[in-house]
């Protein structure tokens, strides 16, 4: 999502509340410059070393100030979902038998610049299968870029006490729906490769991957089918609060969506690669 907002912001109260709540170590692992190689040093795998200061060092205080931060930057669902994920690292633990490098205590927040200035600042919540960034500039706006959210499982097993459990079930369920819904010849463009790729397209380093649209144009889909492909973009925009998320829909209208592609990588059934 690159869409530019013009709204009063509220995260910059947010984030001057999270740095009220630290220590000056704490503070001195959160704050780092506005700096190109700092802002774009973004991930989504259990690395250690990311910048911010991690949950497992938060006090429980702490960790209300940083979800009240994300907060007033997503929509009630894109809360839950960020939640669900931090969640699902610790099931995924349990399930590798790798509770110490599946962490969910490994998700960091990182502020980069002043919030109670008047100059560009942003911040960043990250941990494995979750990278979301905020970029504020006072008077113009805010972008939402890059916003990540992923999960592993997909599905939580059978004999888990979580079993059934699907983070991003409405979207896979959306994009399995619309594609069974094309017809063969549509198929034949719209899917890529039967396997799925191994990493996301445009992680960081790739942004271009996706300067030339692959698969099937919404011009050659029917109005039912193009009508499903929106449903399915914005529910990828609602993660965002409102404000943030009808600005990025507005963009798609307004750039025409009969422009956009669906592309498919993968099995065709759910629960599979």
């Amino acid at each position: 999502m690159a869409a530019i907002t013009k709204t009063r912001e509220p995260m910059a109260e947010a984030a001057l509340a999270f740095l009220e709540s630290l220590d000056a170590g704490g503070r001195e692992t959160t704050l780092h410059p506005l700096a190109p190689h700092k802002h774009r040093d973004w991930h989504y795998t259990p690395r250690e070393g990311r910048p911010g200061l991690p949950l497992k060092r938060m006090s429980a205080e702490q960790r209300e100030q940083a979800f009240a931060l994300l907060a007033s930057a997503l929509s009630e669902e894109g809360l839950r979902k960020a939640k669900a994920i931090v969640k699902l690292e610790g099931i995924l633990g349990k399930l590798t038998g790798r509770p110490d490098f599946r962490d969910p205590e490994n998700y960091a927040l990182a502020i980069f610049g002043n919030p109670a200035g008047g100059a560009p600042w942003a911040w960043r919540f990250e941990g494995h299968h979750v990278s979301l960034t905020f970029t504020i500039a006072p008077g113009l706006g805010v972008a939402a870029t890059p916003a990540f959210f992923g999960a592993n499982p997909a599905e939580v097993p059978a004999g888990h006490e979580h079993a059934g459990l699907r983070v991003l079930a409405v979207k896979e369920d959306l994009a399995l729906a619309l594609l069974h819904d094309l017809s063969s010849a549509q198929q034949q463009t719209a899917i890529l490769q039967p396997q799925s790729f191994r990493d996301i397209l445009t992680g960081p380093g790739r942004e271009a991957s996706l300067r030339e649209p692959q698969g099937l144009a919404l011009a050659a889909m029917t109005t039912g089918q193009r009508d499903q492909t929106l449903t399915l973009i914005e529910a990828y925009a609602r993660n965002m609060r409102a404000d943030l998320a009808e600005q990025e829909l507005r963009a798609r209208h307004e750039a025409g969506p009969e422009k956009l592609h669906f592309a498919w990588a993968g099995d065709t059934k759910r629960g599979t690669c």
